[in-house]
């Protein structure tokens, strides 16, 4: 529960490298992601290329702080694994968010920088990455050491709450 509570968007980041061993962490948490018909579906694309990164910052409004993350990773989604049409969004989001609590849990920080199904984002990315035309990037996620002191909001709103009917 800590983890998830204490979770927030950090986009400012120190200049320290991650270890390897712990971005392989992180893939291992997305992968414990639960998945429709068990497919995983899901790819992952480990960015540590800087000139990688600020290619992507030219097609995503909001990625600027890909240009001082020390890694990003992004998670796409295979539809040529899927037999149940269209889940592959919900997969990778687990995957997405699955990571973001792993970062919150190794004292490191990240953001959520969505893609898809923005067509702009998704075509950019297809063409800087290389992608197959079966995979579709979903999520961008930049990892640091966080750079800000930033509290994390209680979201919790008991209006939203309904039982057994609206």
């Amino acid at each position: 529960m800590d983890a998830i509570l204490k979770r927030k968007s950090i986009r400012k980041y120190k200049d320290i490298k991650i270890e390897d061993e712990i971005i392989e962490e992180l893939l291992r948490a997305a992968m414990q992601a639960p998945s429709a018909g068990n497919e995983q579906p899901w790819e992952f694309i480990v960015l540590r290329d800087k000139e990688i990164m600020r290619k992507i910052t030219d097609i995503h409004p909001y990625s600027k702080m890909l240009l001082n993350a020390d890694v990003a990773i992004v998670v796409c989604g295979d539809e040529s694994k899927e037999v149940f049409k269209g889940y592959w969004v919900q997969d990778c989001c687990a995957a997405t968010e699955n990571i973001l609590l792993a970062v919150e849990d190794k004292g490191l920080g990240a953001v959520w920088l969505g893609v898809y199904p923005m067509e702009d984002r998704v075509n950019g990315l297809r063409r800087i990455l290389n992608l197959p035309a079966n995979v579709t990037p979903l999520s961008i996620i930049p990892i640091g050491y966080p750079n800000e002191n930033k509290e994390a909001v209680n979201r919790f709103d008991e209006t939203r709450i309904h039982y057994d009917r609206w």
